[in-house]
């Protein structure tokens, strides 16, 4: 079988994107995969590091104020969906997927106007652009979140939630605490924002970083590589009180274990790796996403009682001192933890490759 994973742009695009692909390999270690993504971006680099070839389109999201680049435009994409047409021709995939991002939608274009079988898969309470437009085009659309019928036509939904590594949830605590040089008789913060950093809490971070040694909290701060260089100099004065600042954590598994708690983002992959790790939270919605769809996300959570949620606009006033009360509450860690558990779809992964495979034999 072949199969065409398309979309990227961003960690939660590509990784779930790699988490579908790894499960049809071990079903199907035989099956040929070849990925879809836009030149320039992120996937280019993750997605062959992860062993999978891929193919790079010239295509770029709509600028939100009227620029040079959106009269470009409709030619890029005409060009995009031109090639992978070409693509799809050579390469004759059984079934396609599209997982978001710029190179999306070329590739569900081309596959579905000749007849070949696709699946959406969305990771957002609130739908993405691409994956609304080409809904009523694909056999199949997966989805995180119960309610998605307001976007989607509800007889090709189905509820899976989102593809992530399940070992995620498989690093032990002791094993975590000597990977990062940590003492276990002091709580520990992670602190995450999402594949390519995020300023706001960096900035709180570094802010609160003598209070955090002053509380005897030790800190696991992943700053994207951007702003690495300077969250580095700012950490390095508290290294011996296990502050550390690290510019992109490979070892996730154990980073989760080590956490007392996590302060975090909320796109769709970070939200799924806390429901599945189970860790108490406290999200920080990034404004700068299409149709805020980070609060979204992070509501489903917090009218769950499953998280705590601080506002971008609120991070440098209260986010710090929301970290420390609930560091020193460990029975609101407990309440949380139980309650964000209840909302982890474990089986999401191979859900979704059920999903893929039943498009190929009806075929």
């Amino acid at each position: 079988m072949k199969f065409i994973i398309s979309g990227g742009g961003t960690g939660g695009h590509i990784f779930p994107a790699i988490a579908i692909a790894n499960e049809v390999r071990r079903r199907y270690p035989e099956a040929v995969i070849l990925f879809v993504g836009a030149n320039g971006r992120m996937e280019m680099t993750r997605v062959p590091e992860a062993g999978y070839d891929i193919v790079g389109l010239d295509i770029a999201g709509l600028q939100r104020r009227l620029t040079p680049k959106n009269l470009l435009f409709p030619i890029k994409v005409m060009r995009a969906v031109r090639k992978a047409g070409k693509l799809i021709e050579k390469f004759r995939p059984d079934a396609v997927v599209g997982v978001g991002g710029y190179a999306s939608a070329p590739v569900l274009l081309a596959a579905t106007s000749r007849g070949i079988p696709a699946l959406i898969q969305e990771q957002n309470s609130y739908a993405g652009l691409v994956n609304k437009l080409l809904a009523r085009r694909v056999q199949r659309i997966c989805v995180a979140y119960a309610g998605m019928e307001k976007f989607f036509p509800a007889d090709r939904l189905v509820l899976t939630g989102n593809p992530v590594r399940t070992e995620i949830a498989d690093g032990q605590r002791a094993e975590a605490l000597g990977f990062f040089g940590l003492d276990a008789s002091r709580p520990v913060l992670l602190v995450i924002g999402g594949s390519l950093g995020a300023r706001t809490l960096n900035q709180a971070t570094a802010a609160a970083l003598p209070r955090l040694q002053a509380a005897g909290v030790q800190l696991l701060w992943q700053t994207g590589k951007t702003y690495y260089p300077e969250a580095a100099k700012q950490a390095a004065p508290f290294a011996a009180a296990n502050l550390h600042a690290l510019e992109f954590v490979r070892r996730m598994d154990l980073a989760y274990a080590a956490a007392d708690v996590v302060i975090s983002r909320a796109g769709a992959l970070s939200v799924s790796e806390l429901c599945l790790t189970g860790k108490p939270s406290i999200l920080v919605p990034s404004p700068n996403v299409a149709e805020d769809h980070q609060t979204k996300n992070a509501l489903a959570l917090t009218q769950q009682d499953a998280a705590l949620l601080v506002r971008d606009a609120e991070a440098g006033s209260q986010l710090y001192d929301t970290a420390l009360a609930l560091l020193q509450n460990p029975a609101r860690q407990q309440q949380l933890a139980a309650n964000i558990r209840l909302l982890a779809h474990p089986q999401a992964t191979a859900t979704i490759v059920d999903e893929l495979l039943k498009l190929v034999h009806r075929m």
